[in-house]
C-alpha cells in the first residue's frame, strides 16, 4: 500500500491481469479467442504503421502533415464510437466492484486508467502509432523522434481516457428513462455532423487535391483530436515552439475527459437510474393484464403473449438493449443516406439495384442486434429453462417483440431514403429488400445467437464485456451480416433482373416481405428444435462467472 493508505496504480495493473488469467484458465475457447483478438489488433496494427511511417520515406512533409493530423484525429474517434457502435468496452475491473472500499476518487479513476491501457486495444494503437515516430526521425531526426514519442504516449491516454468517459457517460444516460429524448438528439447531431464530413471528404477524395486538405490538416492540429501525433512533424519543420502548446492541449482535455468519468462512474458503481414518477396502475385491471403493455392489446392472454409482453418490456427497459437499438437507431439511417450519396444519389444517378443493396445491409444490420440475444438474459434464463418453454415458441415471442421497434423503423428508413432519392415509386423496392434482409437476418441470427452465445459481465455499463468478449462479439456480428446477406441475395438478383419494371415495382414489396417472413418463420422451426435439446448447455453459457 502507498504512504498515504491508498494503493499504487501499479497493483489495479496487476489485479487486471490477474483476472485475465484466471478467466482464461481451463477455458480454451476464451483463449483461442483472446489470440484471434491480438493476431487482429497486430495484423491492423503493423497495417497502420506502414501507412504512418510512408511520408518518412519519401521525405514529404506535407504528407507527413496530413498522415498525423487526419490519422490521429480518426483514431480518437474511433476509439470513441467504436466502442459503442461494435466492439463494446473491456471492464474486466468492473468499478461497481469496488464501491464499498475506501478508495479515493482521483485512486480510483486512475487506477481504472491504467489498468484500461493493457490489452489488445491499447497495445495495437500504440503499434500503429509508431510509425509516426518512425517518419518523424526519418524528416526530422532524434529529436523529432523523442518528441513524437512522447506525443504517442500522450495520444494513448487521449484515446482511452476519451473512450472510458464517453461510454460511461452515455452508459449513465442510457439507464434514464429519457432515454427517447438522448436517441433523439444524438440521431440529429450524427446526422447533422458526418453527413458534411463525408459528403467533404469524398469529393476531395475524387478529385485527389491533397493540397486542399493542409489546410483542415494545420487546423486538426491544434485540436485535442491531433494535438498529441502532430509534434513530431512540428519539430521536423522547425517549429519546436508548438509542443509545449499541445501538450498542454492535451493534457488538459485528458483531466477533463478523467473528471467527466469520476462523476459518471461514481453513478455506475451506486446503480444510479431514474426511473421517472411512478405511473399508477388502471383502476380495475387484474393482476394479470397489469402484466401487458397497454400499446399492446393484440396480445393474446397464454403464454405466447406473456413472453412477447416480457420481451418488449426489457427491450426498452434493459439499458443493454437499449444501447443496440439507439446505435442501429443511428446507423440505419445515416448509413442509406451516406450510401446514396456515394453511388450518385444527389445526381439521380442511382438505380433499383443500389437502393436494394443499400436496404439489404440495413435489414440485415438491424437483425444483427439479436446475434447474442441470450446473452442478455443471463442467468434469469434458468427461468425458461425450469418452465419448459418450448424453443420455437421463445423465439417467435422473442422476434415479435424486438420487430415491435424494429419494424416502424425500417419503415421510417425506406420512406426517408424515397424521399431523399425523390423516387416515391421505389419504395416498394426498399420495403421488399428491407423485409427479405431483416427475415433473412432474424433468421441467421437465431443460428447464431443458440451456437455462439457468450455471457455478458454483470455491470449496469451496457457497452462492457469480458475480456475477449470483444473479438466474439464482432465476429459473431460479422457472421450474422454475411449470413444474412447471403440468404436475401435472390430479392437483389431479382431486382438487378426487373430493373424498374412496373409490375415488380409493385410486386417487391409482398415479395420481399413472404421471404422474409417465410425466412424467419423455418428459423424459429428449426432453431426451436435445437433450443428444446441445448436449453442448459446454453444456460451455461449465458450465466457470468461470479
Amino acid at each position: 500500500m502507498a504512504v498515504s493508505g491508498q494503493p499504487p496504480v501499479a497493483l489495479f495493473v496487476r489485479l487486471k491481469l490477474r483476472v485475465m488469467a484466471n478467466n482464461m484458465r481451463g477455458k480454451g475457447w476464451r483463449i483461442a479467442l483472446f489470440l484471434v483478438g491480438l493476431a487482429f489488433g497486430l495484423w491492423w496494427s503493423v497495417a497502420g504503421l506502414l501507412l504512418l511511417a510512408a511520408p518518412g520515406f519519401t521525405d514529404d512533409l506535407d504528407a507527413a502533415v496530413l498522415a498525423s493530423a487526419l490519422g490521429g484525429a480518426v483514431l480518437v474517434v474511433g476509439w470513441v464510437l467504436m466502442p459503442l457502435i461494435l466492439f463494446g468496452v473491456d471492464e474486466t475491473l468492473d468499478p461497481a466492484r469496488f464501491a464499498l472500499l475506501p478508495l479515493r476518487r482521483r485512486t480510483l479513476v486512475t487506477g481504472l486508467l491504467a489498468a484500461a491501457m493493457v490489452g489488445i486495444p491499447a497495445l495495437a494503437a500504440l503499434v500503429a502509432t509508431s510509425g509516426l515516430v518512425i517518419a518523424a526521425a526519418l524528416l526530422g531526426g532524434w529529436g523529432a523522434a523523442v518528441t513524437q514519442a512522447a506525443g504517442t504516449i500522450a495520444g494513448l491516454v487521449l484515446c482511452v481516457a476519451a473512450s472510458r468517459a464517453v461510454t460511461s457517460a452515455f452508459a449513465t444516460m442510457l439507464r434514464s428513462r429519457k432515454v427517447r429524448d438522448l436517441a433523439v438528439i444524438l440521431l440529429a447531431c450524427l446526422a447533422a455532423l458526418l453527413g458534411p464530413v463525408q459528403i467533404g471528404v469524398t469529393a476531395l477524395l475524387s478529385k485527389a487535391d491533397w493540397d486542399r486538405l493542409l489546410g483542415p490538416a494545420h487546423v486538426i492540429g491544434w485540436t485535442p483530436l491531433a494535438a498529441p501525433y502532430t509534434m513530431g512533424v512540428d519539430v521536423a519543420q522547425g517549429r519546436a515552439w508548438t509542443v509545449p502548446l499541445k501538450l498542454l492541449i492535451t493534457a488538459a482535455t485528458v483531466a477533463a475527459l478523467l473528471w467527466w468519468w469520476s462523476r459518471t462512474m461514481e453513478s455506475a458503481m451506486l446503480g444510479a437510474e431514474s426511473a421517472g414518477p411512478a405511473k399508477a396502475a388502471p383502476t380495475g385491471a387484474s393482476a394479470v393484464a397489469q402484466l401487458f403493455p397497454r400499446r399492446m392489446p393484440w396480445l393474446p392472454r397464454n403464454r405466447y403473449g406473456a413472453l412477447v409482453a416480457r420481451e418488449a418490456r426489457y427491450w426498452w427497459r434493459d439499458a443493454r438493449r437499449r444501447a443496440g437499438l439507439v446505435t442501429f437507431a443511428v446507423v440505419g439511417v445515416v448509413m442509406p443516406v451516406m450510401i446514396n450519396i456515394g453511388s450518385g444519389g444527389l445526381s439521380g444517378a442511382a438505380s433499383p439495384v443500389v437502393v436494394s443493396l443499400t436496404m439489404v445491409f440495413v435489414g440485415v444490420l438491424g437483425a444483427a442486434t439479436l446475434a447474442n440475444q441470450f446473452g442478455y438474459d443471463g442467468s434469469a434464463y434458468a427461468a425458461n429453462v425450469v418452465a419448459g418453454v418450448p424453443g420455437a415458441v421463445e423465439l417467435r415471442a422473442r422476434l415479435a417483440a424486438f420487430s415491435t421497434y424494429l419494424g416502424p423503423l425500417l419503415l421510417g428508413i425506406a420512406a426517408m431514403v424515397a424521399a431523399f432519392l425523390r423516387e416515391p415509386a421505389w419504395i416498394g423496392v426498399m420495403l421488399g429488400s428491407l423485409g427479405a434482409a431483416y427475415g433473412s437476418g432474424l433468421a441467421v441470427n437465431l443460428f447464431v445467437s443458440l451456437h455462439g452465445a457468450y455471457a455478458l459481465p454483470e455491470t449496469s455499463n451496457p457497452f462492457a464485456v469480458n475480456t475477449g468478449s470483444g473479438v466474439a462479439k464482432s465476429l459473431l456480428g460479422m457472421l450474422g451480416l454475411i449470413g444474412a446477406a447471403a440468404v436475401a441475395i435472390p430479392i437483389v438478383v431479382v431486382t438487378a433482373l426487373a430493373g424498374d419494371a412496373p409490375v415488380w415495382l409493385w410486386l417487391a414489396a409482398p415479395a420481399g416481405v413472404a421471404y422474409g417472413a417465410g425466412a424467419a418463420w423455418l428459423g424459429t422451426y428449426l432453431v426451436g428444435d435445437m433450443l428444446d435439446r441445448q436449453m442448459p448447455e446454453l444456460l451455461q453459457a449465458v450465466t457470468p462467472n461470479r
